[in-house]
């Protein structure tokens, strides 16, 4: 969806209407195509910061402890994320250990980071610097933060490797539990709402402006 001065053009079919006002669970369907405009974001928005401050509290927790601990023979052993990403890379699978990173730590954090930067200054009625760059970012890593897969990978060697030895779910790995879960609500966010927050009504920034103007006058 396209939104210039009020307009909405379809993705479907291109045809243009005027930005509807929408009521809780209102959803605005083309009358030429029947593909979706816009819907009504509801309280999500209010509940996106806070979902977005408690994933960072998990992030934190799930990539500075240990994800499980291995013992075997009497010898135990302990990874962090960042450990079980050394170990790829020292054993040759540069690529697979670069992937990892990217998508399990570095895109997260820079999608948390930037929610976090843009809710912060729209909570308080202002829109920060960079804000349509920051919005397109979210748009393009979505597809990319991927720690539900690697959660699945973890859990399928935790059963293969508990028939030969003992483990131990660490604190990170129920961190990585309850982000995937957070993260899934966070990420389900359209960023087309972040434009409906920053740009109805009136804003602190619009209103200092036209009291400078009036000062002017």
């Amino acid at each position: 969806m396209k939104e210039v001065n009020g307009l909405v053009v379809c993705e479907g079919c291109d045809a243009v209407y005027r930005r509807p006002a929408l009521r809780p669970r209102e959803i605005a369907h083309c009358a030429r195509c029947g593909t979706e405009l816009a819907r009504h974001a509801g309280m999500q928005q209010r509940r996106l910061l806070p979902l977005a401050v408690a994933s960072l509290i998990l992030f934190a927790i799930a990539n500075l402890f240990p994800i499980v601990e291995i013992e075997l023979q009497g010898l135990h052993s302990q990874t962090t994320l960042a450990g079980a990403v050394l170990t790829l890379a020292g054993e040759g699978m540069s690529e697979v250990a670069l992937l990892v990173l990217a998508t399990t730590l570095l895109f997260p954090l820079v999608q948390l980071s930037v929610l976090c930067y843009l809710l912060v200054p729209l909570a308080r009625g202002t829109r920060p610097p960079g804000f349509a760059a920051l919005v397109g970012l979210l748009q393009a890593l979505r597809p990319w933060g991927m720690v539900e897969v690697f959660l699945l990978g973890v859990l399928v060697a935790i059963i293969k490797l508990s028939g030969m030895a003992t483990v131990v779910a660490g604190a990170a790995l129920w961190a990585f539990v309850g982000l995937t879960v957070l993260l899934t609500v966070v990420v389900s966010f359209d960023p087309r709402g972040f434009w409906e927050l920053a740009f109805d009504g009136p804003t602190q920034q619009d209103v200092r402006e036209a009291d400078e103007m009036k000062g002017m006058a």
